[in-house]
C-alpha cells in the first residue's frame, strides 16, 4: 500500500483542491478503505456553491463505496451483523453520537439525531480522509457500515441516494396505501427522483407519474417505467395534463423530490381530493413557498409528511432494492450519466450544476 493519498478538499466557494497527504493510520475500532468511487450529491453541490453549512475546508463525498484493506481488530462485524473482512466492499451511512434522548431511547430514529456525523460532511483538517472523495477513506469508530460485497460499484455507488427514496416510501407509507393501480405523481426527475421511480415500479404500482422540465430526464423516467410523463416547459397546463391521465382527479400519492420552492408550491395542484404529499426535497434551506390552508390542505383533506434522510434499516432495503431492479431487468445505474477521475472533480461539479447530465459520479483509478 502506498504512503500517501490524494483527497479532494473543498477549500473555498467553488474550489477544489487536490492534496497528496499521508494515509492515516488506524486503530482498533477504525477501519481504513481503498475508494472505488462516490457519487455527487445534491448537498455536496449546495456546500461547493455557497458553504451554506460553514464546513471549509472540508473533504467532500459521502455516496461511496470501498474495499476494506486494514481492518481494527475490534471491528469484526456490519451494521446487520454479517462479518467484516480485509478485502470486503463495503459502504457507509450515519455516524450517531450515542448520548442524546434520540440515541438512547429511539435507536430506529438515529438520523433524528442533532448530535450526529456523516462522513464526507465533516468540517476541518481533523477530518481529512473522512470523506469518499479521495484514493482512501478512514471510517471512525461508531459509524455505521454495510457489508456489500455482492453488489457490483455501480450498483453500491446508489445505495445512499436509494436509502433516501427507501426512507421517503417508508414514511408515504404512514399515509398511503399502495396499490398496483394506484397514481403515484414524482415530481423532478433528478437522480433522487429517478431512484424514488424505481423503487415505486418494483412495488408494481403500474401508474406512475413522472413531472420535470427536463426531457432527458423524463426520457429516463420512462425507460424506468413510469407510464406517463409531463414536461411543464413544453405543456401549457401542467395540472389538466396530469388529470388527464388521472380520470380528472389527480395524484392519489404525490411525491415533491426538487428543491425549489416554486416547484414546493406547485405540487399541491396535482394531488386530488383525499390524496397524500411526501415532501423531501429540501435537504438545505432554499427559502420560502407559499400554499393556500384552505384550498390546498383542508378543503382537499389532504395528507402530508416529511422525510428526512434515512434510518440505518433503510440501507438493507435499499440493497435489496437494487438487486431487484437487476432482477426485473430495469436499468436503474442508466441514471449514471458521466464519470470523473479525482484530478477532474472540479469538472464534475460544475457538469453537475449544468444540468447537462443526471447521475456525476467519482471513479476511483486505483
Amino acid at each position: 500500500m502506498p504512503a500517501t493519498g490524494k483527497i479532494a478538499v473543498l477549500t473555498g466557494n467553488r474550489e477544489i483542491t487536490i492534496k497528496e497527504l499521508p494515509i492515516p493510520e488506524i486503530n482498533d475500532e477504525e477501519i481504513l478503505v481503498r475508494v472505488d468511487g462516490c457519487g455527487i450529491c445534491g448537498t455536496d453541490v449546495h456546500e461547493y456553491k455557497g458553504d451554506p453549512f460553514g464546513y471549509i475546508p472540508v473533504h467532500l463525498g459521502h455516496e461511496g463505496t470501498g474495499t476494506i484493506v486494514k481492518l481494527g481488530k475490534n471491528v469484526t462485524r456490519d451494521y446487520s451483523g454479517k462479518p467484516l473482512a480485509v478485502g470486503d466492499k463495503i459502504v457507509t451511512g450515519l455516524k450517531p453520537c450515542g448520548k442524546c434522548d434520540i440515541c438512547l431511547n429511539h435507536p430506529e430514529q438515529i438520523h433524528l439525531c442533532g448530535n450526529g456525523e456523516i462522513f464526507g460532511l465533516l468540517p476541518g483538517e481533523a477530518h481529512y480522509f473522512n470523506g469518499w472523495f479521495g484514493d482512501y477513506m478512514k471510517v471512525n469508530a461508531g459509524g455505521v457500515l454495510f457489508n456489500v460485497s455482492d453488489m457490483d460499484t455501480d450498483l453500491r455507488i446508489l445505495i445512499e441516494p436509494a436509502a433516501v427514496v427507501v426512507h421517503a416510501v417508508e414514511k408515504a407509507k404512514e399515509i398511503f396505501n399502495f396499490k398496483h393501480d394506484s397514481y403515484v405523481l414524482i415530481q423532478g426527475c433528478g437522480p433522487i427522483g429517478l431512484l424514488l421511480l424505481g423503487l415505486v415500479r418494483t412495488m408494481g404500482v403500474r401508474n406512475i407519474i413522472a413531472v420535470d422540465a427536463d426531457q432527458k430526464r423524463l426520457d429516463l423516467a420512462k425507460q424506468l417505467g413510469a407510464a406517463e410523463v409531463v414536461n411543464i416547459s413544453q405543456t401549457a397546463d401542467p395540472v389538466a395534463a396530469v388529470k388527464a391521465v388521472t380520470g380528472k382527479l389527480g395524484a392519489e400519492m404525490a411525491f415533491q423530490v426538487t428543491g425549489s420552492p416554486k416547484a414546493a408550491s406547485m405540487i399541491w395542484n396535482y394531488v386530488r381530493r383525499g390524496g397524500s404529499l411526501c415532501e423531501l426535497g429540501f435537504f438545505v434551506n432554499n427559502g420560502e413557498t407559499s400554499y393556500n390552508p384552505h384550498l390546498d390542505i383542508c378543503n382537499k383533506e389532504i395528507k402530508v409528511v416529511g422525510s428526512w434522510t434515512y434510518a440505518s434499516k433503510d440501507w438493507l432495503q435499499a440493497c435489496e432494492f437494487l438487486k431487484e431492479c437487476t432482477l426485473r431487468g430495469i436499468p436503474i445505474t442508466s441514471i449514471i450519466s458521466h464519470r470523473y477521475s479525482i484530478d477532474n472533480l472540479t469538472e464534475a461539479f460544475e457538469k453537475n450544476i449544468s444540468m447537462e447530465g443526471c447521475k456525476i459520479i467519482y471513479q476511483s483509478e486505483n
